[in-house]
């Protein structure tokens, strides 16, 4: 649908942007994207139009769009195989993506092996980027690894039909205590697991160069492709230190089913149109420049900042008065790429901005509700620096961190100032909340130094996020299937994990629920686990600090600097999925995207004013039996996310007596309304006139005030 969309906009597009480039019109590009200024913009619509028309066309494989040609950047203007890997174009034409060990779509039954070190080294640990525990235990390590240490040792797949094998990836052991990998390896296979042939080159048995570290992945790719169900890697060298210890991916096409039973079993089809592909960041600017010709009344793009390379933080929003915050309607936020690697959420973002523009042109209800009640921000690429470190290497060869920290070596999700800190010491000394806000906690001066070790995405986000009176926010990342909620710091020292809750635990609780419960996989009981622990026995969600302590995280500078409240989605555990699987992990994650920015709407909401109407900015809204407030925006109007329930809820403001009153919050989806009007002290009253007409009042010592008003009483007056 979205490529037919693309064709009937071309001449449309071409005409609109011939008249008044200078006056860009509501919901089109802001004045400071200069990208998309005067001259360009004809130019890169053109090209981007007839790019994505080729595409729609079917490039063959390893062939280059020449409106796409650069020497610089060969490898991203090819298709799919090409672009993902640095393989020659006569390699594209024969290489498969991968069967699924690492995606899990491989099931531990269809893994064998000749012999094992111990149950957690078994086979069904011999999946490419599997990642072991912090501690060696029997369930849960990082490899497959033989029981001996020959010649004679095998590791095999049973593919469950005829496939055509065209390559294979392996791994070293992932430890911190061990050092373990295969260095040569032979291939073989079978029809029926019991004759087996060796793969040569015509006169000998072909030997493959495997890895020379345990992280770094190594592809080889087969002469010719060989179609059989089972696939043998016989090891015929280690390191030398170490012990005979892998972890694999196959590459493979499955052959035609006439039976379909495959597709009965493992196949998840989308009926959704839309352009499953992985972008480079020039394709990402393209395509959200593609939405928002196609839905100019209710999109608009903009930049919160740049990377350390300097490329532009594109957001997209989408709202039914884009470019403008109404009062009375919630702000939400999707930010993805904080880890440069962790590609999913980068791309679900992308998707699911294209899915709502399409669904609100064709009159989808609850799309028309969201966008007319919501106003929307999609970041897709927090990190775009590191995303093109992983983009460059490809899908299967980028390891488990390629690509994950900014280009000067931080990792954004954690490089947030440590409020946490903060207010715990000031809890301790019992000065919260009368000494000091439980809330909009200052940032420190250090951390606002220029020498503070910060990465430039970081400080981005951080003015974003004080810019917008965000009330719900939802990062993607990769390499799990959980959601995590605040607090991400464990409040004793020196603990690895510890539960610590914030005063909204509850509510934290039901929205990392409402993602994961609508997320095909999160919560299935059946599911394999991703790596080492199974999330989905909680619900597939878990308190951060519960998990793993981290500090400075954006979910909790979210919580005590600003009013939203962020969670974090691992929405994968593949970081960078192939291409083909795209379409399964949109339908894994669209209902849970949706559900989760539906949220935005549960609690209570209203506008603070004085007796004039006039909204009141800064007002702190209180919630009995919770120790966390939170502040009016600029015109007065406020939303706190609450469970359903009757709370006693007070506003208040500096020059102004407060308010109290009983707020409901119902099971059905819509915030209640809870307006306040607020009337000025009398003490502010005086002030403001005595500043009106510039006179100052007198002030005397205190016991020149007692004596004048002893005397006044003696005197009776």
């Amino acid at each position: 649908m979205i490529r037919k969309h693309l064709r009937l906009l071309t001449p449309l597009a071409l005409l609109g942007l011939l008249v008044g480039l200078a006056d860009l019109s509501h919901g089109s590009v802001g004045e400071d994207e200069d990208y998309y200024m005067q001259g360009l913009l004809i130019r890169e619509q053109y090209n981007q139009v007839q790019v994505l028309e080729k595409q729609n066309s079917f490039i063959p494989d390893g062939e280059e769009d020449p409106k796409e040609h650069s020497a610089k950047k060969t490898a991203k203007a090819k298709s799919d195989s090409s672009k993902k890997t640095d393989k020659t174009p006569a390699d594209a034409k024969t290489e498969c993506p991968p069967i699924g060990l690492e995606s899990l779509k491989i099931d531990d039954f269809q893994l064998h092996a000749s012999s094992t070190k111990r149950y957690g080294l078994g086979a069904h640990r011999g999946r490419l980027n599997i990642q072991a525990g912090l501690y060696e235990d029997d369930l849960y390590d990082g490899a497959w690894c033989a029981g001996r240490d020959d010649t004679l040792q095998w590791f095999e797949v049973d593919a469950r039909r005829l496939t055509k094998f065209t390559g294979v990836i392996t791994q070293g052991r992932s430890s911190l205590w061990s050092s373990d990998w295969v260095t040569s390896y032979k291939v073989m296979f079978s029809n029926d697991s019991h004759t087996w042939i060796t793969l040569n080159n015509g006169s000998e048995d072909l030997i493959f160069k495997g890895n020379r570290e345990k992280e770094i992945p190594v592809r080889n790719i087969f002469p010719e492709p060989v179609v059989s169900r089972y696939i043998r890697i016989n090891p015929r060298s280690w390191f030398t230190r170490g012990s005979i210890c892998m972890r694999v991916e196959i590459l493979g096409c499955p052959m035609p089913d006439p039976n379909n039973y495959y597709h009965r079993r493992n196949e998840v089809i989308t009926t959704d149109d839309l352009d499953f592909r992985h972008h480079s960041y020039k394709e990402m600017r393209q395509l959200m420049k593609v939405v928002n010709e196609m839905c100019p009344n209710i999109t608009r793009i903009y930049n919160i900042g740049k990377s350390q390379s300097g490329l532009k933080l594109y957001a997209i929003e989408i709202s039914d008065n884009p470019g403008e915050h109404e009062v009375g309607e919630p702000e939400f936020r999707y930010t993805a790429g904080l880890h440069g690697n962790e590609v999913l959420g980068r791309e679900l973002l992308l998707l699911l901005m294209q899915f709502m523009c399409l669904e609100y042109l064709s009159g989808n209800q609850r799309i028309r509700h969201l966008v007319e009640e919501t106003r929307i921000h999609l970041l897709p690429s927090v990190n775009p620096d590191g995303y093109e470190k992983a983009f460059e290497v490809g899908s299967e060869l980028i390891g488990w961190s390629l690509g994950r920290w900014s280009n000067d070596g931080i990792d954004i999700h954690h490089n947030f100032p440590d409020l946490n800190a903060i207010l715990w010491a000031v809890e301790a000394k019992k000065w919260a909340p009368r000494k000091m806000f439980n809330h909009h906690i200052a940032i420190p001066d250090w951390y606002q130094s220029t020498n503070a070790s910060v990465a430039l995405e970081t400080r981005a986000l951080i003015a974003w996020m004080e810019k917008m009176p965000f009330v719900l926010g939802g990062n993607l990342q990769g390499g799990e299937l959980v959601v995590t909620f605040p607090y991400d710091r464990t409040r004793s020292q020196g603990v690895v994990r510890e539960q610590t809750s914030t005063p909204d635990d509850h509510i934290f609780r039901w929205l990392a629920f409402s993602y994961a419960s609508t997320h095909r996989l999160m919560t299935d009981a059946n599911r394999r686990v991703c790596h080492t622990q199974d999330f989905a026995k909680e619900d597939g969600t878990i308190n951060g600090a519960s998990w793993h302590t981290a500090a400075g995280s954006m979910n909790d500078f979210s919580y005590l600097h600003t009013n939203c409240f962020e969670l974090s989605m691992y929405v994968g555990c593949d970081k960078f999925p192939h291409e083909s699987d795209l379409p399964e992990e949109w339908e894994n994650n669209r209902e849970s995207l949706l559900v989760f920015m539906e949220q935005v709407h549960r609690g209570i909401k209203g506008v603070v004013k004085d007796h004039q109407g006039r909204g009141i900015a800064n007002a702190i809204i209180s919630v009995e039996g919770i120790n966390h407030d939170i502040r009016t925006a600029a015109d007065g109007d406020y939303w706190r996310l609450l469970n359903p329930g009757e709370y006693r809820v007070t506003a208040r403001a500096e020059g102004y007596s407060l308010l109290s009153k009983k707020c409901e919050v119902g099971y059905e989806m819509g915030a209640t309304r809870c307006d306040f009007t607020i009337g000025r002290t009398n003490m502010s009253r005086i002030k403001e006139i005595m500043e009106k007409f510039k006179k100052q009042p007198i002030k005397l010592p205190m016991r020149q005030l007692a004596a004048r008003g002893s005397r006044r009483r003696r005197l009776g007056t």
